[in-house]
């Protein structure tokens, strides 16, 4: 790979990762939450998790949609079923001391679970891999693979530092609720460009 794909990887992979998405602000809902410390095996469960999504995304999994056009359409309709459901979850949930023992962050196997149902991350993984790793060698989508979980960890940690920062402004229950509403809502609003 050249140095000015290998750029132009690292820009996507820094863009596509920074930006809001499903991944982004249930981090920042769960640094608000639970702090930062409670949030990193999501954080980490996101990170590999792509990793590993990019890794067997590159291996073929592209051929199955190219195969069967028909599980490109269910997995969307999945996806943001869930995401729907996830955004109900995260605006009924309650103030941490008003939480039940049941209120925790999201595991390292359930966010890196998530990936599968991510319609960005799908959107991500999909265009490294055609884009950026074309000759479908295993060094080009190792190197994808690398330039993704190198850029991608930071880059949800600090929604993470950013949702936790705003805990103290969310030490109220009513603020803490409103700030939960609204996340749900960017995460439906998320989910137009899928939906358009």
């Amino acid at each position: 790979m050249t140095y000015d794909l290998l750029s132009a990887l690292a820009a996507f992979a820094f863009v596509t990762s920074i930006t809001p998405g499903p991944n982004n602000l249930m981090l920042m809902t769960s640094g608000a939450n639970f702090g930062f410390r409670r949030t990193i095996p999501h954080m980490l469960g996101v990170g590999l998790g792509f990793v590993f999504m990019v890794v067997l995304v590159g291996a073929g999994l592209v051929g199955v949609f190219e195969a069967y056009p028909v599980s490109y359409t269910i997995l969307k309709a999945v996806s943001v079923a869930y995401l729907l459901y996830l955004a109900w979850k995260i605006a009924m949930s309650s103030a941490p001391g008003e939480a039940t023992r049941a209120a925790k962050p999201m595991t390292f196997l359930q966010a890196a679970l998530f990936q599968w149902i991510n319609p960005k991350a799908w959107a991500m993984a999909l265009t490294a891999v055609t884009v950026y790793a074309p000759s479908q060698s295993i060094a080009a989508i190792g190197l994808v693979a690398i330039v993704f979980g190198l850029v991608n960890l930071p880059s949800v940690g600090s929604w993470t530092i950013l949702g936790q920062e705003m805990r103290r402004f969310l030490n109220n229950p009513s603020r803490l609720r409103i700030f939960n509403v609204a996340m749900a809502i960017l995460l439906i609003v998320s989910l137009l460009p899928i939906l358009l």
